[in-house]
């Protein structure tokens, strides 16, 4: 595993992370020996969320029952609209997340705190005034934006710098090799991923900012259990969200690809993809959710797998040819 240090975290963050938002944990079901076998390949960041249902409670009970609070980085997030839709980016409701995560997860401080969407009317100095308040108390540490544009990062990181404030330093799109190419679940949701996206990839590249990727793998498009020669069954490997996300000729061509090359080199369809994620010069960590061991043992090992710029450049759609 590889480790990087985030700006206002106090521990190293691995490169991937695991994330909660997958059964037993929504529903707040015993996860721990699950956890632990991440925990023992090397994985020590856990993402999850206000609004995973019960994923937090399943996250604290472990941390609790372990005593290994000091060893994880805890990433959560908080102003999820309500069910109605109904926007809930100020402070008295990101405060409110804040408890009943802190109370859920079994921890007054939470590592890296991001809004988990945006409300563009919501000026973003307001946010970063909030969360530096929240940091000077003790309660957050790196905090940030999932499903912020790169614009909107800019215009808070702006007002932080000319108020001598702590600037978003974390940010959580989707990103990987599938390009999104409608958002699976509707409201707000923030891709940089594809052809459309690369003026956001270009600032992120620049600035080096920490992208927390989720759906990295395209939601399973890449699990290796969908196959090129089969995608006239695609909905049978897929949910409907990553079906609206991700069920395009485009996407299935760089699977066929990813095929190809996996064969070539003898390791797996998710591997390859998963180094394709970390050849871009961006510096990104990959959320990736499994309920087996090898097949995040082998998302580890990616991360050794180097592909060429011909490779990269041919997985994506921009070459076409080896």
């Amino acid at each position: 595993m590889e480790y990087v240090k985030i700006p206002y975290v106090k521990k190293e963050v691995s490169r991937i992370i695991y994330g909660t938002a997958m059964q037993p944990f929504m529903m707040g079901g015993d996860g721990n020996e699950l956890l632990d076998a991440m925990y023992h390949l090397g994985v020590n960041t856990f993402d999850t969320a206000r609004n995973y249902m019960a994923a937090e409670v399943s996250l604290g009970n472990w941390l609790e029952t372990r005593g290994i609070r000091d060893g994880v980085v805890i990433l959560s997030k908080c102003g999820h609209p309500s069910p109605s839709g109904e926007k809930r980016i100020n402070e008295q409701e990101i405060r409110k997340d804040f408890q009943q995560s802190s109370q859920y997860l079994h921890t007054d401080y939470i590592d890296i705190y991001l809004l988990h969407r945006d409300d563009p009317e919501v000026p973003a100095g307001n946010v970063v005034e909030i969360f530096n308040a929240m940091h000077a108390e003790g309660k957050i540490g790196a905090f940030g934006g999932s499903n912020w544009t790169h614009e909107r990062i800019a215009e808070a990181n702006e007002y932080a710098y000319k108020h001598n404030l702590i600037p978003f330093t974390v940010s959580s799109p989707n990103y990987g090799l599938a390009d999104q190419m409608e958002d699976p679940w509707g409201g707000g949701c923030v891709t940089i991923s594809g052809p459309s996206n690369e003026s956001a990839r270009e600032w992120y590249r620049e600035n080096q900012m920490p992208v927390i990727a989720y759906s990295s793998l395209g939601r399973g498009l890449f699990s290796g259990k969908l196959k090129s020669s089969d995608i006239e069954n695609a909905d049978k490997y897929l949910d409907p969200a990553a079906m609206k996300g991700y069920g395009y000729p485009e996407n299935y061509e760089r699977l066929r690809r990813c095929e190809e090359l996996a064969e070539a080199k003898g390791v797996s369809v998710p591997q390859i993809a998963m180094a394709w994620i970390f050849g871009q010069n961006l510096n990104t960590f990959a959320v990736v959710s499994t309920s087996k061991p090898e097949r995040m043992r082998d998302n580890i090992a990616a991360l050794s797998i180097e592909l060429s710029q011909e490779e990269v450049l041919y997985l994506d759609l921009k070459k076409m040819t080896l």
